[in-house]
């Protein structure tokens, strides 16, 4: 079966949820290709492909190759859920071949607009400014709920407010550009710390999965300015600059 469909690089869901001519969210987008991956030569390569999970779990075992251990407590944003199901298996075959000594607490922070795993239920029409995890059925429900009930850790929200504070506040400090989605487990490392749950002493890994890149027009409307848009030439470049 797997010879016969073609994985793309670019996934069905972001190609269907990005067309002009549509007018979804991701969980539309995602039921979309599921139809379709069911009927037609092609293999669909989000969370819901177990390769996909495999691939991803891989990470896990980055950071304890670079930390000497895995961390007391690790952090993710959450949307459609595959990195922290992942992540969480990657940790776990880990501590099973004796390569790390313990297994961290996965928390999972999804955005406030959208947090059908912190509600317990399908948020029909999810809204964040996290685009990335503006989700409101995320496919690897039951992989997070596992992962957080194992390792002790849980599912929280944050709001849009407090996601555009981390976004800022890593840029300004760390020089690190992310997308909004990916400042939603600063976000919530933050509210943890407020919340004194986080031991003296742990060691604490928090992943930012997405470039700022992705969504440039936040990163212009948090900066609270207005971009000069010139000619392509070198003539008008430099005469904005007063070259």
């Amino acid at each position: 079966m797997a010879g016969t469909r073609r994985p793309i690089g670019l996934t069905l869901e972001d190609r269907a949820r990005d067309c002009y001519w549509t007018r979804m969210n991701f969980d539309d987008a995602l039921r979309l290709v599921r139809e379709i991956g069911e009927t037609e030569p092609i293999a669909i390569v989000n969370s819901i492909n177990p390769d996909r999970i495999e691939g991803q779990k891989t990470a896990s075992f980055e950071v304890i190759d670079v930390l000497g251990d895995a961390p007391n407590i690790h952090i993710l944003p959450v949307g459609n859920a595959g990195n922290i199901s992942a992540y969480w298996k990657g940790y776990r075959e880990f501590h099973q071949l004796g390569k790390s000594s313990r297994l961290p607490r996965m928390i999972g922070f999804q955005a406030a607009g959208s947090a059908p795993i912190y509600h317990g239920k399908v948020v029909e029409n999810p809204e964040t400014i996290a685009t990335a995890i503006r989700i409101g059925n995320p496919a690897s429900w039951q992989g997070a709920k596992n992962a957080v009930a194992e390792s002790n850790g849980h599912i929280d929200k944050v709001t849009d407010e407090e996601i555009l504070a981390a976004y800022t506040l890593i840029a300004r400090s760390e020089g690190i550009f992310v997308e909004p989605a990916c400042a939603a487990p600063l976000a919530g490392l933050r509210k943890c710390v407020e919340r004194e749950m986080i031991p003296e002493g742990s060691l604490v890994t928090a992943t930012m999965t997405g470039h700022g890149l992705k969504d440039p027009d936040t990163a212009i409307s948090a900066a609270g300015i207005s971009p000069t848009v010139v000619e392509p030439t070198k003539e008008a470049v430099a005469k904005v600059l007063g070259l």
